[in-house]
């Protein structure tokens, strides 16, 4: 009897796989609704003394109990600037300790060195939203791994350790300040990094919690990100991360013209929608172009005298601008994404930290995701049924994160997807996309520099579009102009080998990456 079914997208996953367990296969955006109970902690020893301050690194792997096959959690609001991740895994292989699975809420360049440590056995599973640079690239080419890494988005991650899929054994926090007791923020000291959003849910549900700060502050802290109460151990380091590292172009707003004119379409077809009215919400990607349409709606919001309510997920300086402006009532921060964002989040109440969960967890009594009236999202590709690929490149490697991405299109009323129609030379609308993160089903429009391609589904957008002469045309159209304009592309070679489960935010297999030829 064959190992592999067709999901509700069509795309063959496996029933079973070796070291990960039995699979649920997608069935739609919205058809796995689980019973039972949320996961639960040890109850903890009770701590009577002054302090948890411990020697190092060492020790603290030491005193929580560190052995093969243990599960240990990472949290990245430093993203290319983090320190944490390669120094406990250099800790550990000096102590011997091997099969460790790495559980962290996304891996970025730096973190290059775990392929070595990977290769000596050191990691054999890796959980993760994305994977960057040289340790994406050797993990969808070389059989590096035992066991496919998981790709999991920023809502599908804090459902995966609620839930107790995913059992934290240690959870390491990269903390920019904290207290002797092990009370914890992100908005002090020399590397401040801001909303703490994705360690929250790891601090809450793992085992043992280890704090390691650079800035140590008074007893209590204050603000108070995560409490003394979900920390075993505070560990005092020289650096934890360079908060330079937070910061990318794909967080500025593009000043590519093509690009500009994408956010400049996208933008009329949003304030077409009536969307744009007293009280709506909104959330842009983290791409140039996403940032873009921010600006042009910025513009229509100060014409019209409307404010927002709140913009939510990774926020920007620019979302910082019109907060301070009156255009938005608040922010909802999951993770700051460049050095105004911090300090906004450090003074201004109407700044809001947020968690993973409260933002984007499927499976809680209602996320942020849900409350949002318009998400503009990007893609890497985008196939005939509208289904979005972010997280691999032309050639098949892992190269970006899922990311938010499932999540804001399922939860959102408007979900608009803004991409050039070429990128290197190549279509970005394809027969079939090499992989699929975000369904069809949850995309609305796809909007391009040479025109619109609204999803069938919505009669209603496809209507107010073309009365609005907004140069409305099918997916398929979108696809012979990019086809005839550069040819039609040769579809990447990848092997059977299975190296990556790709999960909608539900739990279930969207997909599966197989390897690079």
């Amino acid at each position: 009897m064959s190992n592999m079914i067709k999901n509700a997208i069509n795309r063959e996953i496996p029933k079973y796989i070796e070291g990960i367990g039995e699979l649920k296969a997608f069935g739609g955006a919205f058809a796995y609704n689980p019973e039972g109970k949320k996961a639960a902690t040890k109850i903890p020893k009770t701590f009577t003394g002054k302090n948890k301050i411990i020697e190092n690194i060492k020790t603290s792997l030491e005193l929580c109990g560190i052995k093969n096959g243990m599960t240990i959690s990472f949290h990245h609001h430093f993203r290319n600037g983090d320190y944490l991740v390669n120094m406990v895994v250099e800790e550990i292989d000096k102590m011997g300790i091997r099969d460790i699975t790495l559980a962290a809420s996304s891996l970025q360049s730096i973190h290059a060195p775990l392929i070595d440590y990977i290769k000596k056995g050191v990691i054999t599973g890796i959980q993760t939203s994305g994977i960057r640079g040289k340790l994406g690239e050797v993990v969808s080419r070389e059989k590096i791994l035992d066991k496919p890494i998981i790709i999991r988005s920023h809502g599908g991650r804090p459902r995966a350790i609620e839930s107790g899929e995913t059992k934290i054994d240690i959870a390491f926090i990269a903390a920019p300040a904290a207290d002797a007791y092990g009370n914890v923020n992100g908005v002090e000291g020399p590397t401040a990094c801001g909303a703490m959003g994705y360690a929250m849910t790891d601090a809450e549900y793992a085992d043992k919690v280890v704090v390691v700060t650079d800035y140590l502050v008074p007893y209590p802290a204050c603000p108070i990100s995560i409490t003394q109460t979900l920390v075993d151990y505070v560990v005092v380091v020289d650096e934890i991360g360079n908060p330079k590292g937070i910061v990318s172009d794909a967080t500025r707003i593009t000043k590519n013209p093509m690009e500009l004119l994408i956010a400049q379409k996208a933008s009329e077809a949003i304030i077409t929608s009536g969307l744009i009215r007293e009280g709506f919400s909104f959330q842009a990607g983290s791409g140039g172009a996403s940032l873009g349409v921010a600006h042009f709606l910025r513009q229509k919001m100060r014409q019209e005298g409307i404010t927002g309510s709140f913009a939510a997920g990774g926020i920007t300086g620019y979302l910082v601008d019109m907060l301070e402006e009156g255009l938005f009532k608040s922010l909802l921060d999951v993770q700051c994404f460049d050095l105004k964002a911090i300090e906004s989040i450090k003074n201004n109440p109407n700044h809001m930290e947020m968690s993973a969960s409260f933002y984007a967890n499927p499976h809680n009594k209602g996320c942020v995701a849900n409350q949002l009236d318009i998400m503009v999202l990007s893609a890497t590709e985008i196939d005939l049924d509208f289904n979005v690929n972010v997280i691999t490149g032309s050639n098949g490697i892992v190269m970006g994160a899922s990311g938010g991405h499932s999540d804001t299109a399922a939860g959102s009323k408007l979900s608009i997807v803004v991409a050039p129609l070429l990128r290197g030379r190549l279509p970005i609308v394809v027969d079939e996309a090499t992989n699929v993160i975000t369904p069809g089903e949850t995309i609305d429009a796809v909007i391009t520099e040479r025109g619109i391609a609204v999803n069938p589904k919505r009669k209603d957008l496809l209507d107010l579009f073309k009365d609005a002469k907004l140069g409305v045309m099918s997916i398929y159209d979108l696809k012979e102009i990019a086809e005839k304009l550069v040819g039609k592309p040769r579809k990447i070679e990848t092997t059977d080998e299975i190296v990556g489960l790709i999960e909608y935010r539900d739990g279930t297999i969207i997909d599966t990456i197989r390897r690079a030829k």
